[in-house]
């Protein structure tokens, strides 16, 4: 078992192997746990491995910033089961919204809304903005689902720009900043799609891994 200390660091495991198409639910329970407890992991998505943390602890939402080494106001990702528990988050959602939603969830997408007075301030831009993430992974949905709210989270990339795609690599490099990896093998990076829905009709902000079949 996965036992953080009073530092918040693990006592052992740092990392354990995963299966992608059929989570163990023991670890996924473990993972649960630990993001319970105020702890950071590591984890899997449909575009790139993850930061990952429970968006009602503010400390370890400051400790993913740090580790990333960027400025508080830049928004995270929100990851979310379905479409029907995102409602309570974010507000001002077009029916053309739903549409393109329902069409591209599960998926490598990150669709920026106004954020609901729900979201917490730290985690929000100037604008009261959050993205809002489904991807096509079990190990995610899982791990949300366990939750039973939504994660935050914000992809793994160095200064410079490059992913780290080796789960060893990635407990070798963070395993003194983060509390967990949950190891489901090498991934090839393709960063989400980023549309912004803020104004009401579809602005791409990047263009990544999903496809653009809205405009």
């Amino acid at each position: 078992m996965i036992v953080l200390s009073r530092q918040g660091s693990p006592r052992k495991n740092m990392i354990f192997i995963i299966n992608s198409e059929n989570p163990q639910k023991r670890l996924i329970n473990k993972a649960r746990d630990i993001l319970m407890q105020g702890g950071v992991i590591i984890y899997p998505t449909d575009t790139v491995y993850a930061y990952g943390c429970d968006i009602n602890d503010k400390r370890a939402i400051q400790k993913i910033y740090k580790i990333k080494k960027i400025d508080k106001k830049k928004p995270l990702s929100f990851i979310f089961p379905d479409i029907s528990s995102i409602n309570d988050y974010v507000k001002n959602i077009s029916d053309s919204a739903y549409k393109i939603m329902k069409k591209a969830f599960p998926g490598p997408y990150t669709f920026i809304f106004n954020a609901s007075k729900l979201v917490p301030n730290i985690v929000t831009t100037n604008q009261k903005t959050i993205g809002v993430r489904i991807p096509d992974n079990n190990i995610a949905l899982e791990l949300v689902r366990a939750m039973g709210r939504p994660i935050l989270s914000a992809s793994i990339n160095t200064v410079s720009g490059e992913y780290i795609i080796e789960p060893r690599l990635l407990e070798k490099v963070y395993m003194n900043q983060i509390d967990l990896v949950m190891d489901a093998g090498p991934m090839v990076p393709d960063p989400s799609t980023i549309v912004d829905f803020t104004e009401g009709a579809p602005v791409i902000i990047r263009k990544g891994k999903g496809e653009i079949f809205f405009i």
